[in-house]
């Protein structure tokens, strides 16, 4: 059968050094910070041929798309390539690589580039138009992140908060992913919508009443792995924040459960002054560790007791 073969190339110049932009790249788990449309990415094994990662990407504010690629890592050729493990219809192989080329100490030129394959005849514009503007504007976020990435080391906050659960993974687990039970489980939750049209993939959109008695509605995306890791995005958010995700993992041990909350936000410097008159970037950076972290230990602990409370009783 004779087939059709496209190239779609793009590149951007980025005032940074060479190892900066590549380690941004190559770290797929902080894509969802940076990059809108990004929601989780996981290594999920690695050997010779490469590493197994698994992404989920938004398509508009109500649909999640996965796909799985192949990608090997050459640091010292300043190249990583990757092919899908499943090409997108009609394409019968998609495949690509990241070139990064010095051209100064701290200027880099980045090219990425995409070969699609497919059948003789297949129309292939769909596809190549979603490959296009897909790379332009990963693009636009990496040289964004990159030339700024001494402004974001100050504006990300990134901690987390682990809790022992003395009762079942699959209980403590139940308890964070029924969102749609929280308004009446969990108290600063006033209301909450949600679908799940794809298992364990959920959109929301929630209510939740701050320390000063206002409401914020917020809406987020939900990657679900049961039983072990709960993965979200927010996609509206608060007015303080550019950016914010995180995670609720479980992690057996011999004597019950590890819960975690984790959280990642991105502190819009505009939007300092709604927290006072001269707040500053550390001043709102404490403020906002105080907020999420009574919240989601608050999340824990109630998920803890629900867990303890279905537990059995030791002999």
């Amino acid at each position: 059968m004779s087939s059709t073969q496209q190239q779609v190339d793009h590149g951007v110049t980025i005032e940074a050094g060479l190892e900066t932009v590549f380690e941004l790249v190559a770290d797929v788990a902080r894509w969802p910070q940076f990059h809108l449309s990004a929601v989780h990415a996981e290594v999920l094994h690695t050997n010779e041929k490469g590493d197994l990662i698994q992404y989920w990407s938004l398509v508009g504010d109500s649909a999640v798309r996965t796909w799985r690629t192949v990608r090997r890592t050459d640091r010292p050729g300043g190249r990583i390539t990757f092919a899908y493990v499943e090409a997108d219809p009609p394409a019968t192989e998609i495949r690509g690589e990241w070139v990064f080329t010095e051209l100064a100490q701290d200027r880099t030129r980045v090219e990425l580039r995409h070969h699609v394959s497919a059948p003789a005849g297949a129309d292939l514009r769909p596809l190549l138009d979603r490959i296009d503007q897909d790379a332009k504007e990963h693009l636009d976020t990496l040289r964004d992140a990159a030339q700024r990435r001494a402004e974001l080391d100050e504006l990300v906050l990134s901690f987390t908060d682990p809790l022992f659960v003395a009762g079942s993974i699959e209980d403590a687990y139940d308890y964070l992913y029924r969102a749609d039970l929280w308004p009446e489980r969990i108290p600063h939750v006033v209301g909450l919508a949600m679908t799940e049209e794809v298992p364990n993939v959920q959109f929301f959109d929630m209510d939740t009443k701050g320390p000063d008695g206002s409401t914020h509605t917020v809406r987020s995306v939900r990657i679900c792995l049961p039983p072990n890791l709960i993965v979200y995005k927010q996609i509206s958010l608060p007015a303080l924040l550019d950016a914010h995700t995180g995670h609720w993992r479980f992690t057996q041990t011999p004597e019950g459960v590890i819960a975690e909350a984790r959280h990642t936000s991105t502190l819009k410097p505009s939007a300092l002054s709604l927290l006072g008159a001269g707040t500053t970037v550390g001043g709102a950076r404490r403020y906002l560790r105080r907020l999420l972290s009574a919240n989601s230990m608050s999340n824990l602990r109630l998920a803890k007791a629900f867990a303890e409370e279905r537990a059995d009783d030791l002999p």
